[in-house]
């Protein structure tokens, strides 16, 4: 699955995007960076599971950054449900 956050057509990264993309019910995953401040964590955490979404916890926000391929450590990416599957 992570590796489909190298995609950018098929995911979201940073916490008012993830919140915005789980609130439409347009996420599949949510992955969320544990050295992320606790605010921000518990936003994320309490968005996927009223909106049922499988919740990964990777590292820190550089490896989620290295992960989605940008420059700047983020605390939160999701990766868009498949459409098609809907």
């Amino acid at each position: 699955m992570p590796e489909r956050l190298k995609k950018r057509v098929m995911r979201v990264v940073g916490v008012r995007q993830v919140l915005r993309c789980v609130k439409q019910n347009r996420a599949e995953t949510v992955f969320l960076a544990m050295d992320a401040g606790p605010q921000l964590r518990g936003a994320v955490e309490q968005a996927a599971k009223e909106g049922n979404v499988p919740l990964q916890m990777v590292a820190t926000m550089e490896e989620l950054a290295a992960l989605c391929r940008v420059d700047v450590p983020s605390a939160a990416a999701a990766v868009y449900r498949n459409e098609m599957n809907q």
